[in-house]
């Protein structure tokens, strides 16, 4: 990178509104990751009547854990939305398999990661560029 060019720093509200806006989801996302190490008798239930085995739920627990943390530490958080997309969109497949219903269900993961990438768009100025160039 060349030293004189500089990346325009977000504004604090801007900055902080990303943090939250992309914060909210992934804490739920963290949550649902430990839950699904612990392993309670309704994750269960849900992993299987989307036609998971249940040996198929701490792996995934992992790799929700693993990205989510990923997408919380700024230097990898484009890796990590990386990584969360394409667990999102395997959520979205598994819910139109089971024929679940589409706004409630099929959809919510993509709701999460709208939410997602919004923030981190919020927070990344170079990023915001690529989405929205001038």
């Amino acid at each position: 990178m060349n030293p004189t060019t500089t990346t325009p720093i977000p504004s604090r509200r801007l900055l902080w509104t990303g943090r939250i806006v992309g914060g909210l989801p992934a804490l739920l996302l963290l949550v649902d990751g430990a839950f699904k190490l612990v392993k309670p008798a309704p994750v269960v239930e849900a992993t299987v009547k989307l036609g998971y085995a249940e040996s198929v739920i701490i792996p995934l627990g992992i790799v929700l854990l693993v990205s989510t943390l990923l997408y919380l530490i700024p230097r990898t958080a484009v890796v990590g939305a990386i990584l969360l997309t394409g667990y999102l969109g395997g959520a979205v497949a598994s819910n139109v398999r089971a024929g679940e219903p589409l706004f409630t269900h099929v959809l919510f993961p993509v709701y999460f990661g709208v939410l997602l990438w919004v923030g981190l768009a919020m927070r990344k100025a170079r990023l915001r560029a690529e989405f929205f160039p001038e």
